[in-house]
């Protein structure tokens, strides 16, 4: 109940429908028509809107049918509220109508922009929309996406899986470093430089370097702060290959480290109550990480509606 005594309590969708109805047919005749009611039922159903807002939303003539001033502005809202109704009835009654594929750095690297060019082929029926969250899961845990792109260390036990391919790793430097006339560098190199790190959402951490042969390390908070830390040319950064393909920026180049082991790449979901369309997802994923010329290792994919 509002300050004036009003309740919204008795406010429903059909008198919202009615009220736009009337005012894009312009009358209650044709809005009768539309609504598949009599006229009378669509007076009272506009009578009744009128009752629980407290004002009066039509001026009415023999001929014609305009809204008041308070009427323009409960049609702008009831478009709105109409419009979110029947975008969550289309989802409840499709199955799901998107599919959120969350990530905290890179998506799919480079292999995004086809994964959803042939999405849209294949699925125009399911829009995709890709999500970059800052946390460990890409905005899984966080209830943000359907499922998640995922590299390196994190405790998949909790959740559904599946390895779709491995990304080698790069070096990230600034672009007037010494190194970045070179063709590649060795992993044990990186060892005599500072290395920036995030150890919230990044793939890399010191324990790939042997103990005693550690860089130093400046902490960084995001993929922003990341890339500023190595254009500043005080730290350089090891990342995987989707890092360097997605983030091309000026002051900044990558090289390939030839020696480091590749970074697994896994899309992970929700055990319970997965999105119908899951298993088209890791499939196309699969698919376009085969063209590395890197086939996903066989391990289990931790679903047994996949296995």
């Amino acid at each position: 109940m509002d300050e004036s005594g009003r309740s919204s309590a008795g406010l429903e969708l059909k008198h919202l429908r009615c009220l736009v109805a009337i005012v894009d047919t312009g009358g209650f005749t044709d809005a009768a028509l539309e609504l598949g009611v009599s006229q009378a039922a669509v007076s009272r159903t506009l009578l009744a809107l009128e009752k629980v807002l407290g004002v009066r939303l039509l001026h009415r003539t023999s001929r014609t049918v305009e809204p008041t001033t308070a009427g323009v502005q409960v049609l702008a809202r009831a478009r709105l509220l109409l419009a979110g109704a029947d975008e969550l009835v289309a989802e409840a009654t499709t199955g799901h109508s998107r599919l959120h594929i969350g990530h905290a750095w890179s998506a799919f690297g480079r292999h995004t922009t086809e994964f959803q060019r042939r999405w849209h082929h294949d699925h125009p029926d399911v829009e995709l929309r890709l999500i970059r969250h800052n946390s460990a899961t890409g905005g899984l845990a966080e209830g943000l996406c359907d499922l998640a792109v995922v590299r390196g260390a994190l405790d998949l036990k909790s959740w559904s899986h599946a390895l779709v391919g491995h990304e080698h790793r790069w070096l990230a430097l600034a672009s007037d470093d010494p190194w970045a006339r070179r063709r590649g560098v060795r992993l044990a190199e990186v060892a005599t430089r500072t290395l920036a790190l995030d150890r919230r959402t990044g793939t890399t951490a010191s324990n790939l370097w042997p103990e005693g042969e550690r860089p130093a390390v400046e902490h960084t908070h995001d993929i922003d702060d990341w890339l500023a830390a190595i254009a500043s040319g005080r730290c350089v950064g090891v990342t995987p290959q989707a890092t360097a393909a997605q983030y091309r920026r000026d002051g900044i180049i990558y090289r390939p480290l030839h020696d480091a082991p590749p970074v697994p790449v896994h899309l992970v979901w929700r055990r319970q109550d997965p999105h119908p369309a899951t298993h088209a997802a890791v499939a196309l994923a699969i698919d376009l990480y085969r063209t590395d010329g890197r086939a996903p290792a066989r391990g289990p994919v931790r679903d047994q509606r996949f296995a």
